[in-house]
């Protein structure tokens, strides 16, 4: 077989970036910083799975390969593309190789652990997850009688999202206050002592949050000697998504590599849409400047996604952003049709209007999972949410609860973390809580015994419980002390503490087959991990989402419509796409109106949105909107203006609709957009 037979299926783009450098005898590949910016749909993970493959094919160990992906889903799907690609070239088996693969929080626990001796950090450290750090904060609240406070304080969901932007962007409280949070500007004393309070109770306990991660590994490549130490366990860094970054990770990656050697980095620019979760999509748009040389830049616009006639309209809505790289997407397939703006007189109308199409297509063979009604902010899809199930078409809504947000999950994994680290103050409390006659008082009481005996569950034996948790007590510490033992096999351990928790899940909670269901999920999911603590701190880091967290009772049906934030949709395709409230509050969002930065960010979303329709395109531009609050028959309303984005050289490549006629019933002045019987302009004119 050749050796570039495993590049034949790349276009010409994607086989540069994929080669990129030179060879060197003995170690494989050199090669100095390289930008891949990826387009929509231009195959930007098979690129970089593509890279990979080349890198070991050409001598590169692939221990010494780094990847860096956003989920754990792109990790692993990465290594397996990688894998096969060798395997297809060589017949080599490299997949568990390629130990270095995961999410920036999965490698920057794995180092941590490694180094933990030299950060003052104890190696069986706790990774907490979102909502139980949510929790933390929320109990550090009470106790500093913020909760108290005459005027509203935020909430510990808010508390939470402000620490974590604070430190991801790495600049000062106050800014992110007036930037992001500007209604709690007047608590930032209160919650600099918050924060305080919450590090130093996260360290006494020995706890690393989702963003302690990032904080802890970024401190340790500020230290030169560990830095270089770190980066040359690496001749190759890796990155998916690499828009997405935040200030953090892009300074831990130009630590781990400051002259940019070996270091590639695949992303777009176009579709940088998570500023609220501090990504900066100046790390993307300054990675050339930052290297002397500059980094080279490769630029993927070969669509392998949609049709041409989408790709010329999410061209001209990107044409017009002051800054980006540019590119001009060309589709790969041939015909299509040209998108449609749908102006509709009201969000019921549109509603009628979407299931209307949706249903037509399905009689068209096309499914209804092959359909995506997407929309700005998960309430714009309410009036469509009823026409549906009026209609009776199954749907699906993207967002909710993650799975470990269920009480019943985080109640077993509580026992878990409780076991791995006695000091786990937060898993101590909701595990003792499970025994009747446990409250917070009492729960408490144990925490108080627990410290004051070093933190040995052993010394709780002789702790007193109240009756009605005596029967239980024994069998909590039994189950505890084994679980601790290192001797302790970790295969087993889940189903012992299913075991034990099986009758307080009974009287706790109804539903319990359903949630039974889940716990063996959990069981099953534990399996693939080596070690307790491997288990626990990638579910924290990456966890999946249950079926139960989907929208409504769809799932039972063999087909289902898909609804879908933007957001949520990004890295997602549908063969038709219906998009909602194209019009100025939604496309932009009001509150992006007084920023040219985050106005160019609804830009970008726009342009997501556009570029997941694979066959069709539908947007839909309501022009009234109904006030909220008055009798059902009223009529108070304003008009909505048709989206900014939709310029006279965006709507060179829309076809207009005006469906005809309207819904009969759909509100007073339903006979806008028919055919005028007066001619209401030359009478006003001859007025004057």
């Amino acid at each position: 077989m050749s050796s570039e037979s495993h590049l034949s299926r790349l276009n010409e783009p994607q086989r540069r970036a994929a080669t990129f450098g030179e060879p060197e005898p003995g170690r494989g590949v050199r090669s100095g910083p390289l930008l891949i910016v990826a387009g929509a749909g231009t195959g930007k993970t098979n690129t970089l799975a593509h890279r990979v493959a080349h890198l070991v094919l050409q001598g590169v160990a692939p221990e010494r390969i780094l990847m860096l992906t956003f989920t754990r889903r792109a990790a692993a799907q990465m290594r397996l593309r990688a894998a096969d690609i060798v395997r297809g070239a060589s017949g080599g088996a490299v997949h568990e190789r390629l130990t270095w693969s995961g999410t920036f929080h999965a490698i920057g626990n794995r180092l941590l652990r490694h180094y933990a001796g030299t950060l003052g950090l104890d190696p069986q450290f706790t990774v907490l997850d979102r909502a139980d750090a949510a929790d933390l904060l929320d109990a550090l609240r009470q106790e500093l009688g913020l909760a108290q406070k005459e005027q509203r304080f935020p909430r510990k969901e808010t508390c939470l999202q402000i620490y974590s932007h604070r430190v991801n962007t790495q600049r000062p409280l106050r800014a992110t206050l007036e930037e992001q949070f500007p209604w709690c500007a007047h608590w930032e004393a209160e919650l600099t002592g918050l924060f305080r309070a919450y590090v130093e109770r996260k360290q006494r306990e020995h706890l690393l949050d989702y963003d302690d991660l990032l904080l802890y590994w970024h401190v340790m490549m500020s230290e030169t000697r560990l830095a270089g130490q770190v980066g040359g366990q690496f001749d190759h860094v890796l990155v998916d998504e690499y828009q997405d970054t935040n200030t953090l990770q892009a300074e831990i990656l130009h630590a781990l590599k400051p002259e940019g050697a070996g270091l590639a980095v695949v992303g777009d620019d176009a579709q940088a849409i998570y500023s609220f979760r501090a990504a900066s999509v100046e790390n993307i748009l300054a990675f050339p400047q930052h290297f002397t040389p500059p980094a080279a830049v490769i630029t993927l616009e070969q669509n392998y996604r949609s049709t041409q006639p989408i790709l010329d309209l999410s061209n001209a809505v990107m044409a017009e952003a002051p800054r980006q790289f540019r590119k001009d997407l060309r589709a790969v397939r041939t015909g299509g049709v040209r998108p449609r703006l749908c102006t509709v007189l009201d969000l019921r109308q549109q509603a009628e209007c979407v299931c209307t199409e949706v249903l037509r297509r399905r009689e068209a063979n096309v499914p209804l999972k092959h359909q995506g009604v997407l929309f700005r902010s998960s309430s714009h899809s309410d009036a469509l949410e009823i026409e549906l199930g009026r209609r009776g078409i199954p749907f699906v809504k993207y967002g909710g609860l993650r799975f470990l947000e269920a009480g019943h999950v985080k109640d077993l994994l509580g026992v878990l973390r409780w076991a791995d680290n006695p000091r786990n103050a937060l898993a101590a409390l909701r595990t003792v809580q499970l025994l009747p006659g446990m409250g917070p008082v009492n729960a408490r009481r144990v925490l108080e015994y627990l410290e004051r005996a070093g933190g040995a569950v052993g010394a709780l034996t002789t702790f007193a419980p109240p009756a009605p948790a005596a029967e239980h007590w024994a069998s909590l510490l039994a189950l505890l002390l084994e679980l601790a033992d290192p001797r302790c096999p970790w295969s087993g351990q889940v189903q012992r503490a299913r075991r034990w928790y099986q009758p307080h899940l009974e009287r706790i909670y109804e539903q319990v087959h359903t949630r039974n269901g889940d716990l063996e999920q959990l069981e099953v999911l534990s399996g693939q991990y080596l070690s307790r603590e491997r288990f626990l701190s990638e579910l924290a880091l990456d966890p999946p989402s249950a079926a139960s967290d989907l929208a409504g009772p769809p799932a039972l049906d063999e087909d289902y419509l898909v609804l879908s934030t933007v957001h949520s949709a990004k890295g997602m395709e549908w063969d038709t796409v219906y998009l909602l409230n194209v019009v100025d509050g939604s496309f932009p969002s009001e509150f992006a109106a007084g920023s040219t930065e985050q106005l160019e960010e609804e830009r970008r979303l726009f342009y997501v949105a556009l570029t997941r329709a694979r066959n069709d395109l539908l947007l839909y531009a309501p022009l009234k909107f109904y006030l909220t609050g008055q009798h059902r028959h009223g009529d108070a309303h304003v008009y909505g203006g048709r989206s900014r984005f939709l310029s006279a050289a965006v709507l060179a490549h829309l076809d207009s609709d005006t469906p005809m006629p309207f819904a009969e019933g759909a509100g007073q002045g339903a006979a806008v957009g028919l055919a005028p019987a007066l001619d209401v302009g030359a009478r006003l004119r001859q007025m004057w």
